[in-house]
């Protein structure tokens, strides 16, 4: 198996003290501020405009999957991060300059970060937060609201608790043209009437059965974008729910963005991502190869699928995460920070559930009783 590029040695150096964005006025650190797209200073209130444009997605540049895996791609392409692996949830979390002590965003756990950086596949996208943290936290709590069973105690946690942490998440996104040939069979349904015997009573019924034929074709697709997480350290069911993200909103990767903001370095390598973006174009193709066929039922015997001129991207898309530690138990949730869709743990309240079933079996009780008098 090839040698996955992302994780060639790693060349430790010095972290740089300088800041990565100083605001010209003050000397503090500018962060990028989602509502207005400016660079922005908390501590003079200075603003200036970011320096990413406005480049469209078009612009950004595929990669050349079989010259990543060998190793073969240009040293511009690649870039040092400072990176601290999380002891807890196993995340590779990447800071400015500036930080050096927090938590982990994904699982509350204290973090202090190394001092060396390491060499990995540089984003190419990158799409800006288009949420601030006010409107993040507003779309948890209303969230949480609708959560009846939830703690109450936790939804007022969680609304007067610490600011919730933006993150830039990374994904792969792969484009693959393919060309596939199948066997299999065709079903055609047809309807027999026959009559038969029951209780006594002699009954026509129509009986649908199936006329196979053997059958053989190609079917092609080409794949673009298809979206891969490149992270471990959230269950993939709240990442998901996540979905869709627009990408259209995608902009050549510019280190402005992400001032003010964390992100996580991929923890999935690029290879790995491929097998599961695989696994989605061999489900789409059999879906394909099963319209092809056509007819009311479909069996397939075999599929050869050829894939050619597979390109990749490394992009960056906004989260913006809470973890709460109440009452012993942690709680996360995430929040889409592009669209402020959001998924996380669901907390039960014990006494909340325990007042629905007393409820249910009074009103089941007086039901029954109505009944039972009415006869």
């Amino acid at each position: 198996m090839a040698q996955t590029p992302e994780a060639p040695p790693d060349q430790e150096v010095p972290a740089p003290s300088e800041h990565l964005f100083p605001c010209p006025q003050c000397g503090a650190d500018l962060r990028f501020e989602p509502a207005s797209g400016s660079m922005v200073c908390d501590f003079c209130g200075y603003s200036s405009p970011a320096e990413s444009g406005d480049a469209p997605a078009e612009t950004i540049r595929e990669r050349d999957f079989r010259a990543a895996l060998e190793a073969r791609l240009p040293e511009a392409e690649t870039v040092e991060s400072r990176d601290w692996s999380c002891p807890n949830c196993g995340a590779q979390i990447t800071m400015d300059e500036a930080t050096h002590a927090s938590e982990c965003p994904f699982c509350a756990t204290p973090i202090v970060l190394d001092t060396g950086k390491s060499r990995r596949i540089k984003p190419q996208g990158v799409v800006p937060f288009a949420l601030d943290e006010r409107a993040a936290r507003k779309s948890m709590t209303d969230w949480l609201g609708r959560l009846w069973f939830a703690p109450n105690g936790l939804q007022e946690y969680a609304r007067k608790g610490r600011r919730m942490q933006g993150v830039y998440v990374p994904y792969w996104t792969y484009d693959a043209d393919t060309k596939t040939r199948y066997t299999g069979q065709r079903g055609d349904a047809y309807y027999v009437t026959r009559t038969i015997t029951r209780d006594g009573k002699t009954q026509t019924i129509r009986e649908r059965r199936i006329r196979w034929r053997p059958v053989s074709g190609r079917v092609a697709r080409f794949f673009d974008d298809v979206l891969v997480l490149a992270s471990r350290a959230l269950p993939r069911k709240y990442t998901d729910a996540l979905a869709p993200w627009q990408l259209g909103d995608l902009r050549p990767y510019r280190p402005d963005f992400l001032a003010g903001f964390m992100a996580e370095a991929y923890t999935v390598g690029l290879e790995e991502g491929f097998t599961e973006a695989r696994a989605y174009m061999d489900a789409v193709i059999r879906s394909d190869i099963r319209f092809d066929i056509g007819g009311d039922e479909q069996r397939i015997s075999t599929v050869d699928t050829t894939i050619g001129d597979v390109t990749f991207k490394h992009i960056l898309l906004p989260v913006w995460l809470a973890a709460y530690k109440y009452r012993g138990k942690t709680y996360r949730f995430v929040v889409n920070g592009q669209t402020g869709k959001v998924q996380g743990e669901r907390p039960w309240s014990g006494w909340k559930i325990a007042l629905a079933v007393i409820a249910g079996l009074i009103v089941a009780g007086t039901i029954g009783y109505f009944l039972a008098r009415n006869g």
